[in-house]
């Protein structure tokens, strides 16, 4: 067979999966746009949704629940922004399933055991981060920065010493788009955090990182943490102690996940005989 015959036969399975690939992805952002229209319809419920951690700490503090647009195309820039998210949210699945079928067929079937379960588990998990963030963090975060404001038990301006300075009143009138962008730094950011477990027992699964190996840079990752929740959480202590009490707590999980990984491969290798227990008693 000549060289430029073997090329041919080659290039022809590549060709098959660059097209392949095509498929898949133009599936996927089919499915992600069809997902963005039916958020767009419903934009406003949405919106009006992610807005219950505000108006909650509002209402206990006998204030409306108010948000406004300081520019004319605001409030369709906020029903675009509801609208990827929610399309995303929306298509995972579909995009999720056509990765799968794509990358499916080049594995094995062991191989296909191990990654179908991440695959699932992952935006499980980041709904769960998703969760933790917007019914427990964001009325955390709101209730602290709202303390910063300034009027009276009615409303009116707080009394001062007109010799000294005239009474000022500083109330909440908040941006709807700056609102959305905030509340979306919070679930995106807890959500991805989330990943961990399943970040870390997929790379104990192939080998890459092991349970003592975390173990030993426990505190080079109490460190990354702590630069984290000041990095993706707003300068509050509040938040940014749970973030880290959280995010560590999820790594001392994928160190367990970890090590019940190597056991059972290790009992696998040792059922197959690659494994002699007098080497390793000696």
């Amino acid at each position: 067979m000549s060289a430029s015959e073997e090329m041919d036969e080659s290039a022809a399975p590549l060709i098959e999966h660059l097209a392949e690939l095509r498929t898949r992805l133009i599936r996927s952002v089919i499915a992600f746009l069809i997902g963005m229209i039916i958020c767009f319809t419903v934009a406003t419920p949405i919106f009006n949704f992610l807005t219950n951690p505000l108006c909650t700490v509002l209402s206990e503090r006998g204030q409306d629940c108010d948000l406004i647009f300081i520019s004319p195309q605001e409030g369709f820039f906020v029903a675009i922004k509801v609208s990827l998210l929610g399309g995303l949210m929306l298509s995972f699945p579909v995009i999720a399933h056509q990765m799968w079928r794509f990358v499916a067929p080049g594995l094995y079937k062991n191989e296909k055991g191990a990654f179908l379960p991440f695959l699932i588990s992952s935006p499980v998990m980041f709904l769960l981060g998703a969760s933790f963030a917007f019914y427990v963090v964001t009325p955390l975060a709101y209730d602290f920065f709202l303390g910063f404001q300034q009027f009276g038990a009615e409303g009116e301006a707080v009394v001062g010493d007109p010799a000294i300075a005239p009474g000022l009143s500083v109330v909440f009138q908040g941006s709807a788009q700056e609102y959305l962008n905030l509340t979306i730094k919070f679930i995106v950011a807890f959500g991805m955090c989330f990943q961990l477990p399943v970040l870390l027992t997929l790379m104990g699964k192939a080998g890459l990182v092991s349970a003592e190996g975390l173990g030993n840079v426990r505190k080079y990752a109490v460190v990354a943490i702590l630069v984290l929740a000041a990095l993706v959480t707003p300068p509050d202590v509040i938040t940014q102690v749970i973030l880290f009490v959280v995010v560590y707590g999820l790594y001392e999980v994928s160190i367990f996940l970890v090590k019940r990984v190597e056991t059972k491969r290790e009992a696998k290798l040792r059922a197959e005989g690659y494994y002699d227990d007098e080497e390793d008693a000696s």
